[in-house]
């Protein structure tokens, strides 16, 4: 009986992999700057395609990319596949949920580029292995929560765990796969792959597991085919000849200019980056441990080295991000499950197997704890996106007379913090495709709402330019004018503080009214009666709206309270991004 069930418990955890992906997707569905261009790019591509005529003013019109280039060309080639896989569905779906929808697609991508991974390990090690690789897997946090984030790292990301799953040692192996999908992951979309290149061919070199002949041509072939395709859709999109990577490259590590954001030294990613990534702390036991035991080590050692080595070796590099190895964990979770599953085994042998296996579960357990804690601090981390929302929540609750009138055009600026922290195209309303009747009301009129970006401090200080932002726009609090009035507060978490007696604590509602009383009398002159119901309407919401969006919060932190004689240990929330409603004309200059 218990045999015939084993099926049906490996199915449910190849389904919680992909589960677990998209959850932290619908917890967290916001990007940070990081992932703001394939994003966009994703976003100008499946709406506005690819022009044939006119292309560089096309280009120029319309696509973010022009307009915001950043420090370096990125390519476009992740992007145009998340595009060309993406619109047949957003038909289905709605725009509306566009974004869920492109990063879905490159969870579950990434997702069976793991499942295969496993699969691997199944047929060359066996299924407990397997299955510890996953039950690891699934409850690390950096890799579930970034697979569905559009880093150029997590597009390379799939492409190296297949070539992983090529490297395992299976009957049907095939290395020069392996070799492939390296090459055009370093070449396309991460140069630093290029060491981990290097360090697994050494490593197949000296166990003469392949030819220096197979080598070379593999890698000129898969060369060629990965430069074919970045430049000529990069040199195409970018409107010049172009190899971003190379560009990339020569900026951040010949330049050094990547060092601008940081350094680290040389142990930095040993002894933070790597543990924080594995995040069970038995794995930092486990991975020695299978290099030390016979039954193991061989297995281990191929595991291990190639990925270590390319560790050491990028150390030297300065600047240092844990996206930039999150590539090697699944080779190193692997190495873990070894151990793990060495011990697991052996469980009725001897009570020092049973205390290991039952330190093992609670390691599952608790990395599990740790890295749900770890979703939901994490998104409350995007105050720019919950803004953006929210204004459109605004717009689309707040009743207004029947609209007769001619449409008028709003524009709505959006601070830097707020294009950092989830404000993305997918999120705008598409008034191109929008009849009259469907486009928002503001004032009775139905309105376009135009989305401005502008970071020239001169401009937006113009009297025309401020008298054009006639609706609602993102400020950063205490940059607001006497012409705006405080529509609501966007609140993020401000890292890991610890509170005793209410000195740091989220918002009230006490906080939120005395915001809005502050502010209702903007206006001079006569009283507007649909003017102070306004007011009134926005109170009421704004304390309805703090209740629902830190009351869960509030209660779980008072209840930790009553048990800890006030201490609190958790998220810190600050106020990041205020909605300001045009109220007054400018004064005359």
């Amino acid at each position: 009986m218990i045999n015939k069930l084993i099926p049906i418990r490996d199915a449910i955890l190849n389904v919680l992999l992909p589960t677990f992906i998209l959850l932290h997707l619908i917890v967290a569905p916001y990007t940070k700057v990081e992932e703001s261009f394939n994003i966009q790019a994703t976003h100008d591509i499946a709406i506005y395609g690819f022009p044939t005529k006119d292309v560089y003013d096309r280009f120029q019109a319309y696509y973010d990319h022009f307009t915001f280039p950043g420090a370096v060309p990125r390519t476009f080639v992740g992007a145009l596949a998340l595009a060309g896989l993406s619109r047949p569905i957003f038909s289905v779906v709605g725009f509306q949920y566009a974004q869920y929808v492109v990063r879905g697609i490159l969870g579950l991508f990434n997702a069976f580029c793991l499942l295969r991974f496993k699969s691997g390990l199944q047929k060359a090690f066996g299924n407990d292995i397997a299955r510890w690789y996953l039950l690891l897997q699934l409850t690390q946090f950096h890799v579930i929560y970034y697979a569905s984030r559009t880093l150029p790292n997590m597009f390379a990301f799939g492409l190296t765990t297949l070539a992983f799953y090529h490297f395992l040692p299976l009957p049907d192996s095939k290395q020069i796969r392996g070799i492939f999908f390296l090459v055009f992951a370093g070449i396309v979309f991460r140069s630093e792959i290029a060491v981990l290149l290097f360090t697994q061919l050494v490593c197949m070199l000296a166990q003469s597991r392949i030819s220096i002949q197979q080598t070379v041509a593999i890698g000129i072939m898969s060369s060629v085919i990965a430069l074919s395709a970045t430049i000529q859709v990069d040199s195409y999109f970018w409107q010049k000849p172009l190899w971003p990577e190379l560009w990339g490259f020569y900026y951040n590590a010949i330049q050094g200019k990547s060092a601008e954001w940081g350094t680290s030294p040389f142990y930095f990613y040993f002894t933070s980056q790597l543990p924080k990534l594995l995040l069970n702390p038995f794995a930092l036991v486990l991975i020695p441990m299978a290099l030390a035991l016979p039954a193991t080590k061989y297995n281990a050692f191929n595991l291990l080295v190639p990925s270590l080595s390319f560790i050491a070796i990028y150390s030297v590099q300065p600047h240092k991000e844990g996206r930039f190895i999150i590539y090697v964990v699944p080779p190193l979770t692997a190495a873990a499950a070894l151990s793990a599953s060495y011990i697991w085994t052996r469980r009725a042998k001897s009570l020092i197997y049973r205390l290991g296996s039952l330190l093992l579960i609670a390691s599952v357990l608790g990395s599990f704890l740790a890295s749900t804690a770890m979703l939901l601090i994490s998104s409350l981390n995007y105050p720019g996106g919950d803004a953006l929302s929210s204004l459109h929540a605004i717009i689309k609750r707040t009743p207004w007379p029947e609209c007769n009138e001619d449409s008028e055009r709003v524009s709505i600026h959006m601070d830097i913090l707020s294009c950092m922290t989830g404000v993305t195209r997918f999120q705008e309303i598409p008034w191109r495709s929008l009849g009259r009747d469907d486009l928002p009301v503001i004032n009775g009129r139905p309105t376009i709402l135009h989305y401005d970006k502008t970071e020239d401090e001169e401009t937006l200080l113009r009297p025309n330019t401020i008298y054009s932002y006639a609706g609602i726009e993102f400020l950063r609090p205490g940059d607001g004018s006497s012409f705006s009035e405080n529509m609501e507060r966007v609140y993020a978490a401000n890292n890991i503080t610890v509170e005793h007696d209410g000195k740091e604590s989220p918002p009230d509602s006490a906080d939120v009214e005395k915001a809005v009383e502050s502010n209702k009398d903007l206006e001079t002159g006569k009283k507007d009666p649909r003017h102070e119901q306004n007011i009134a309407d926005l109170k009421a919401r704004l304390l309805m709206e703090e209740m629902s969006r830190f009351g869960t919060f509030n209660l779980l932190r008072d209840a930790v309270r009553m048990f800890t004689g006030g201490w609190w240990v958790g998220p810190r929330m600050r106020p990041a991004i205020r909605i300001l409603k045009r109220v007054k004309d400018p004064l005359p200059v």
